[in-house]
């Protein structure tokens, strides 16, 4: 049987020595967001997840959902989850009070996201949706809209959708052919088919809300005609209850590799009654709101696998009996020795340790972005961390979820032959895993948005928010002595990145397909620097704590010897990145089409 628990002492600690909980609770709006206070609600949500949501994941897992007669039935004890997550305020946690939300920081709300997606991500897939739809509501509603669907999101008992893709399109949406039609009573009959809808059907709420793209009648072509509609399930009655069915149907469900627990839905419009978010033709704008946001928490739920998934291979490393140790029996009171004493075995358990805390301070430093963007009193300083967030998004998503597969499937290699059977768990983890690199735009998507998008927007603007507050730490760090053997290989790294932005920026501006056939392994060379960046970081301030006496001396000693396993093991990748970048896109395209 797997297992899991939250990692509340990392977590605690990426929350004090990286984001710094002074600088969140200085924000307008969070000054009540103590540590005592953020600490109850994270061991609060820690116990939610451990106890209720965990013990589902495998049952889920192997029940999935059922389409019974155009409905959904979700797997035993889903509903009275959920019940109890909505009970106790979960939905709500980063939302408006004005709304019915508790009003904490965005970045708390993340590192629950995380223990979620660690007990069951398929569950997460639920609340998740409905969080995104209250979003892009929330910023582009009408002041009727939001008084009318906004307090039903929050406490949970109406759930949202994102209805983008169309059986002929995907990333394309400029191609979708999804109609809207004005009613003449101030809505719209919506018309048209969505495939892959997330969470689109299911019985765990009285209502959903889907948040739907289409085309006006006079819509432009491309993606600057899109609109973005809100369509309910039921028409809401006037004492806020569901009423009638609206004109929506899931027409069928997906049998999937992974997340079976979560009901992946055909969703069929047929003169459904919607009503206008935002602005005609500007549904992009909208919905990237809830994309880039989604994005974001895809990247955490790679996390969150990669986390559950190095538990379970540590454990297991520690249990299993095979051979002896090189360099002399360990366990002489047994008839072999344990299995964490084989340096391949440590090499596997210590790359999924590495890139799992280093992209727990990266997703923290990013999400406390998110919550500097909204609520600091600078405009200048709100835009700055606006676009560090938008520069980090399509590293995050990519990077995290890159890793939560590689670690799954590590911990499927550290069990061997009962990694791959049903029972012992960890393969469901490297099935779940696996569609995290492809919704929200696939990985290589991501890796075009980075390149194509934000590398020259502004003229690089975005990228100096990263490669200033980098350059200066490192700059730092050379004076301390205490940090050279951890700093050196971080300088050769950035400066490897910073080679490699100049030469795609040269070769992109004559040639689109340089930059194209760079883009992921740049993506991937940027988020080892980024890494790099977070380990510094701990590893000072691990450092520090050790110096002081002050804290958990074991914790601090394990980051230290995780950071040097990070620099001199893992970090010294980008040399092949950067070869492979300089390659250029002529090994890539010199092949016609004919010969594949």
């Amino acid at each position: 049987m797997p297992i899991y628990k939250a990692p509340l002492e990392d977590v605690r600690f990426v929350l004090d020595e990286i984001v710094g909980m002074d600088r969140l609770t200085a924000l307008p709006g969070y000054e009540d967001a103590t540590p005592e206070l953020v600490g109850q609600v994270l061991e609060e949500g820690a116990k939610l997840c451990e106890e209720v949501l965990f013990p589902l994941n495998q049952s889920g897992d192997g029940e999935g959902c059922r389409f019974e007669n155009g409905e959904v039935r979700t797997p035993a004890g889903f509903k009275e989850a959920y019940d109890t997550y909505i009970a106790a305020g979960w939905q709500g946690l980063a939302c408006d009070p004005a709304y019915g939300g508790q009003g904490l920081p965005k970045l708390v709300n993340i590192m629950l996201e995380e223990f979620i997606c660690s007990a069951n991500l398929s569950f997460g897939m639920y609340p998740g949706l409905s969080l995104g739809a209250y979003n892009a509501l929330s910023m582009y509603g009408s002041d009727e809209l939001k008084q009318r669907f906004l307090p039903k999101l929050v406490d949970g008992t109406w759930s949202g959708t994102m209805c983008l893709t169309e059986p002929h399109c995907g990333t394309d949406l400029g191609i979708i052919r999804t109609r809207a039609v004005p009613d003449g009573e101030g809505g719209y009959k919506i018309t048209g088919t969505k495939i892959f809808i997330s969470a689109g059907e299911h019985d765990l709420t009285e209502n959903i809300l889907h948040l739907v793209l289409a085309r006006l009648p006079d819509a432009p072509a491309g993606t600057r005609g899109i609109s973005l509609f809100l369509v309910p399930k039921f028409m809401p009655s006037e004492d806020g209850t569901p009423g009638a069915r609206n004109g929506v149907a899931c027409g069928s469900i997906e049998h999937k590799m992974g997340i079976k627990a979560s009901s992946t839905c055909v969703m069929n419009f047929e003169d459904a009654t919607g009503w206008l978010v935002g602005e005609p033709h500007k549904g992009m704008r909208a919905m990237f709101v809830m994309m880039n946001a989604a994005r974001l928490a895809v990247g955490i739920q790679g996390l969150g696998l990669a986390e559950v998934s190095y538990q379970n291979a540590v454990n297991y490393a520690r249990e299993r009996l095979q051979g002896r140790s090189l360099s002399g029996v360990k366990a002489p009171d047994k008839p072999a020795d344990p299995i964490i004493v084989h340096p391949d075995v440590r090499r596997n358990l210590l790359t999924a340790r590495a890139f799992t805390e280093g992209a727990r301070a990266l997703g923290a430093l990013t999400a406390y972005k998110l919550d500097v963007a909204e609520r600091h009193s600078d405009a200048r300083t709100r835009r700055d961390a606006d676009e560090f967030v938008q520069l980090m998004t399509p590293i995050v998503k990519a990077l995290f979820t890159d890793i939560g597969f590689d670690a799954a499937n590590i911990a499927v290699q550290v069990h061997g032959g009962h990694g791959f059977i049903w029972e012992t768990g960890v393969e469901q983890y490297v099935r779940d895993a696996r569609i995290c690199q492809i919704y929200e735009g696939t990985n290589g998507i991501q890796a075009l948005d980075l390149v194509g998008r934000k590398l020259p927007q502004d003229m690089g603007r975005l990228l100096r928010h990263f490669f200033h507050p980098v350059g200066r730490d490192i700059e730092a760090a050379m004076e301390k002595d205490e940090l050279g053997e951890f700093v050196m290989p971080l300088a050769k790294a950035f400066a490897k990145l910073q080679q490699a932005t100049a030469l795609i920026a040269q070769k992109g501006l004559k040639d689109p397909e340089e930059a194209g056939a760079a883009a992921s392994d740049y993506l991937r060379l940027f988020g080892l620097v980024a890494l790099g960046w977070s380990w510094l970081t701990m590893v000072e301030k691990a450092q520090s704590g050790l110096a002081a006496g002050t804290g958990n001396a074991a914790f601090f000693d394990a980051k230290i010897k995780t950071a040097r396993f990070y620099m001199t093991k893992l970090l010294p990748q980008v040399n092949s990145l950067f070869v492979t970048i300089a390659a250029g896109a002529g090994p890539l395209m010199e092949l016609e089409e004919a010969a594949f």
